[in-house]
């Protein structure tokens, strides 16, 4: 099956289901989420620079695990409460270098970079489910009788938490808080700033985590969502539980997550993304109700793209 031409991505609304219960399942997780303190322990870098302060800072997430993210802002002599950006990185990677955060502290702005449960981070993975755990986290959780264990949904909230953390910080003014990621990262920007209202601007670049229904019914051998073929190959090859898997995974779909969006959003996007298919990430930008404005790559693909970095720094620096 082919990708659609720019005009009907514009109009496209997803394939995949959004489960009766999708607006409960999340006031129930937030809820769970509420009762986590925003306690923190700071540890000194051992990356140091003149323009910023940087520390490895550890929280503990919904489920009890421990959750590193990066910290970096500015050095100044005097408290004066800034922007800030929480940032969130691709699949099966970590939290990055020091460097391009110090690029954000040099302009004002503190950055803390979360590091995803049990990837290549030092973030923690205490979840215990039954069924397969091996070839990706889309489907970790799936066959659990509780959708509560799917694995996105502690992410999914340990980014507000995050954010939530960042926003009480005594240097940073938590009305001038954005959010930020490529990838899995991008899908995470999403559920953060629908999670977390007070989210003022999301830069989400070609996000990963969406109309999982119509990844599959692409070319998703080589795609970002090959685990979902691995799991229909090797535990429902007659597709008899095809409309309950959807089903399951639409708790965790972020074009489900997109109409809660209150912040002003930079969507960007490659037209030619073989990794995250374009109509797969339309599916969520065409939900999204609040401000947004959408950067297109005709020629590009899941790869570097010019100019974005630099945009992005001038885009937080509104803030």
């Amino acid at each position: 099956m082919s990708e659609r031409s720019l005009p009907q991505l514009k109009a496209y609304q997803g394939s995949s289901p959004k489960p009766a219960d999708f607006d409960s399942f999340w006031e129930r997780a937030l809820a769970d989420l509420d009762t986590q303190t925003m306690d923190y322990e700071l540890v000194p870098a051992e990356f140091t620079s003149e323009l910023a302060e940087c520390f490895h800072l550890y929280f503990t997430g919904v489920g009890g695990a421990k959750v590193h993210c990066k910290y970096v802002r500015p050095k100044k002599s005097e408290q004066v409460k800034g922007p800030g950006v929480v940032m969130f990185h691709g699949y099966s990677c970590d939290s990055g270098d020091w460097m391009e955060k110090v690029t954000y502290a040099a302009h004002g702005i503190s950055v803390l970079a979360m590091d995803c449960r049990g990837q290549g981070g030092l973030s923690e993975d205490n979840l215990t489910v039954l069924g397969t755990t091996i070839r990706g986290h889309i489907i970790r959780g799936i066959d659990d009788p509780s959708p509560d264990k799917l694995y996105y949904r502690n992410v999914f909230l340990d980014t507000v938490q995050t954010a939530r953390i960042l926003m009480n910080m005594s240097e940073v003014d938590p009305a001038r808080v954005g959010a930020f990621g490529l990838s899995q990262g991008g899908g995470l920007t999403v559920a953060c700033a629908a999670l977390e209202p007070r989210i003022k601007l999301a830069v989400p670049v070609y996000p990963f985590l969406s109309d999982y229904k119509r990844a599959w019914e692409l070319d998703i051998a080589t795609s970002a969502y090959e685990e979902i073929n691995y799991y229909f190959r090797f535990f429902d090859p007659h597709h008899e539980r095809e409309e309950e898997i959807f089903n399951r995974l639409g708790y965790i779909d972020i074009q489900n997550l997109a109409g809660r969006i209150q912040a002003k959003v930079l969507w960007v996007t490659g037209l030619v993304d073989r990794i995250c298919p374009p109509s797969t990430q339309f599916a969520a930008y065409n939900k999204i109700a609040a401000t947004k404005d959408l950067m297109v790559y005709h020629e590009y693909g899941h790869e570097y793209l010019p100019y974005l970095s630099d945009r992005t720094l001038q885009t937080f620096m509104t803030l």
